[in-house]
């Protein structure tokens, strides 16, 4: 069995990872875009109104983003099969839990606005504002999870290009759209609204031009017939049972890394929001990497080639490891620097500097738990990720509680730092026997 050469093995972890990063950093300028034009129509309660429904829209499509992880990792091996009815019908079923899930928010969307503002304190004039503004974007959710389910195909068949091409026209198009509604028909949050929405339904358009355009060719495979088969139904949604559960122990973290944050204050809670946007920014980066493990590795994994899955995590890793360095020293000599340029603040940058290092260690202690978690999603060795989950997840809240009387805000990162590498380490030492089980039952068929 012959595997890639190291160039090879790279060109094809690039050729995945460099669209998928693209992708990552247009996504949250569909947000950006509508901060910076009601930015300008003069009233905060805009931005306000604007940030809060993001907001509650990022939480909702950050749960049901199992609908892409869970397809990418099971098309990429029935792609490497070369089985072309499955490929076909995981597209099938995918775009049929988006619609009824999407469907299902529709009818859930007051229930929904209720109880996030139970939760969530603001004044009657961005309440109100923000619930227009959720009331007309929800109408959006069948389109944003087909998209996930497009993107999620798309990647399983190693191509990351689609997902970039469609990020970036939906980015273009909900400008235009967002401007026109505003400045044009004076429809100001609504009109914002209103932009994301036609982007929404238009990216979703453009994924299945561009499907009937390339992938005509499998219109020959679609069929009802197994399409709801109990055995493939009942692997779908345990792969996805799984990916769900774990990404809500991922939101819960998030989430109370935010709140433990904002109960030490404004100057602490803009510190902690200004030294995160920093791992976000890695977090990009580290994401195309994953999105390519989830391609590659689901790939051989399917093909039951184990010496080129192994080659490819290697590469990956070798890769993962370069990156980490490279931002480690990115921000120990520009840091500064990139603080300067989030905010003008003296007063929070002075406060930053004190919990800085947290920042440093990041990269180093975070990176491998980005690339298992893409080999994870391709091997659909899902259970095992939850469980990495979790246990990271727990260490997450036990070491916040145990040090945070004693040493305060740093209490928060510390716990961060842990859960993070954790995750990896944990994935690490479960894809031993993964690997071995997969190697076992190659030699044995």
């Amino acid at each position: 069995m012959t595997i890639d050469r190291p160039y090879s093995a790279d060109r094809k972890i690039l050729r995945i990872a460099i669209p998928s990063i693209i992708s990552n950093i247009t996504v949250p300028l569909l947000g950006l875009i509508d901060v910076a034009i009601v930015g300008h129509l003069g009233s905060p309660a805009y931005i306000g109104a604007i940030a809060i429904g993001g907001m509650l829209f990022n939480i909702i499509y950050w749960i049901f983003g199992f609908l892409r992880m869970g397809t990418s990792g099971m098309t990429s091996q029935a792609y490497g099969r070369h089985d072309l009815n499955e490929i076909t019908r995981l597209l099938l079923r995918s775009l049929g839990v988006a619609a009824i899930v999407g469907l299902c928010l529709l009818i859930m969307q007051y229930p929904i606005r209720i109880i996030a503002f139970e939760l969530i304190h603001t004044s009657p004039e961005v309440e109100r504002m923000a619930a227009l503004y959720f009331h007309i974007c929800i109408w959006g959710a069948p389109a944003m999870l087909g998209l996930y389910a497009f993107s999620g195909w798309f990647i399983g068949m190693q191509n990351s290009r689609f997902p970039m091409y469609i990020a970036i026209a939906q980015n273009i198009i909900n400008i235009f759209a967002s401007l026109s509604f505003v400045y044009i028909f004076n429809l100001q949050v609504a009109g914002v609204a209103l932009g994301t929405l036609i982007a929404q339904y238009a990216g979703l358009l453009m994924a299945l031009m561009l499907w009937f355009r390339y992938y005509g060719n499998l219109k020959q495979y679609l069929s009802f017939h197994r399409l709801f088969r109990k055995r493939e139904m009942s692997r779908f949604f345990k792969v996805n049972r799984d990916i769900f559960l774990r990404t809500l122990c991922l939101v819960m973290v998030t989430m109370y890394f935010t709140s433990a944050g904002a109960s030490q204050g404004e100057i602490v809670l803009a510190v902690n929001t200004l030294l995160m946007q920093l791992f976000t920014l890695f977090s990009y980066i580290m994401d195309g990497f994953a999105y390519a493990g989830e391609a590659l590795s689901g790939k051989y994994y399917g093909a039951r080639n184990h010496t080129s899955l192994k080659h490819i995590i290697r590469r990956l890793f070798i890769w993962g490891t370069a990156l980490a360095i490279v931002f480690t020293l990115l921000y120990l000599l520009g840091g500064n620097g990139l603080l300067h340029l989030l905010t003008s603040e003296k007063t929070v940058i002075h406060e930053a500097n004190t919990y800085f290092y947290w920042v440093l260690a990041i990269p180093l202690a975070g990176f491998s738990a980005f690339l298992w978690d893409g080999i994870f999603i391709g091997i659909t060795a899902t259970r095992q990720m939850l469980y990495s989950m979790l246990a990271a997840s727990l260490s997450f809240f036990v070491i916040y509680f145990i040090f945070h009387n004693a040493i305060g805000n740093h209490a928060l990162w510390l716990a961060f730092i842990i859960y993070l590498s954790l995750r990896g380490i944990t994935q690490g030492l479960l894809s031993r026997n993964i690997l071995q089980k997969s190697n076992r039952r190659i030699v044995e068929s």
